[in-house]
């Protein structure tokens, strides 16, 4: 009976204690500026896309505002969501142009970052299937150098890794997710990434690999050239005019010229020698066109 008493007391008390906890938590409440449309990427902020609702203040996201005054029907210009907010979701000063600003490209950039556009068509940009906000690596193919390599020897890098994607085309609303065939694509590096892709575009193919946006783990960046796509695609090495033929290494030094060899010379055919004629006295025999002679000796000699 006892126990039960105690259980009863800690219950009533735990409760109250929860109840305490939640008054306090609802007197810490503040008033935050949240989105009561989904505003698309270039949404104008209005009275009527926008409210203001109780919000926890030991959660309160950084940007938010507590106040509609200097975002909606400001005298200096309206602000512009610069990426989709859903409803109930907090209006963020990352999310929203400056006063007076449009839905610009530039405004989505962090600190440090650029804005370059590469060239890409149903093959390289993955057949319209990235988008913006997509992750991809970029990769360049281009031809081999060295004396030894011909026109046709080819090799591919990877240039850089883990780029977000900002615009295809002249779209960059990340709600835009349908598969379109686009001519350019915009990404977003860092300087010297900046420059690569300026190199790369003027030596050779720039072509994207679309990743898993939660990929945080390195490739294997590797050079990959014919050799790696098997036998069949191995070509003969150019071998220079003084290089022996493979048939011909091992032999000893000197043994070539390096003068270029000369054509080989035949001889003449010779016609075949006549029969030396008889000394003496001699009989000459026709049979058909064809002639012999016999030399007749003496009797006893």
């Amino acid at each position: 009976m006892g126990l039960f008493v105690v259980f009863l007391a800690n219950s009533f008390f735990s409760g109250v204690e929860r109840q305490q906890k939640l008054q306090a938590e609802q007197s810490q409440l503040v008033q935050v500026l949240v989105a009561s449309q989904p505003l698309d990427f270039g949404s104008v902020l209005t009275p009527e896309n926008t409210r203001l609702v109780p919000w926890p203040a030991g959660s309160l996201p950084e940007g938010a505002f507590k106040t509609p005054i200097g975002v909606i029907n400001n005298p200096r210009g309206p602000r512009v969501a610069l990426r989709p907010i859903a409803i109930g979701e907090p209006i963020l000063a990352s999310k929203i142009s400056g006063i007076g600003g449009r839905a610009a490209v530039s405004a989505l950039l962090p600190d440090g970052m650029r804005a370059v556009a590469v060239g890409v068509n149903a093959v390289t940009g993955v057949g319209g299937l990235v988008t913006p906000g997509d992750v991809v690596d970029v990769l360049v193919t281009r031809e081999m150098g060295g004396q030894d390599a011909n026109d046709k020897d080819q090799m591919t890098d990877i240039v850089l890794e883990k780029v977000r994607v900002i615009a295809i085309d002249q779209v960059s609303d990340e709600d835009k997710t349908d598969p379109k065939v686009a001519k350019t694509a915009t990404l977003e590096v860092d300087a010297v990434g900046a420059q690569k892709l300026a190199l790369a575009t003027e030596i050779g193919t720039i072509s994207l690999a679309l990743r898993n946006v939660t990929s945080i783990e390195d490739g294997a960046n590797m050079t990959v050239t014919q050799q790696d796509l098997g036998s069949g695609w191995l070509s003969a090495p150019r071998r220079s005019q003084n290089q022996p033929s493979p048939g011909l290494a091992g032999l000893p030094p000197g043994f070539l010229s390096e003068a270029p060899m000369a054509a080989p010379r035949y001889a003449a055919p010779r016609a075949p020698a006549a029969p030396p004629r008889p000394a003496g006295p001699s009989v000459e025999i026709v049979r058909g066109t064809t002639p012999t002679t016999y030399e007749v000796k003496r009797h006893g000699s």
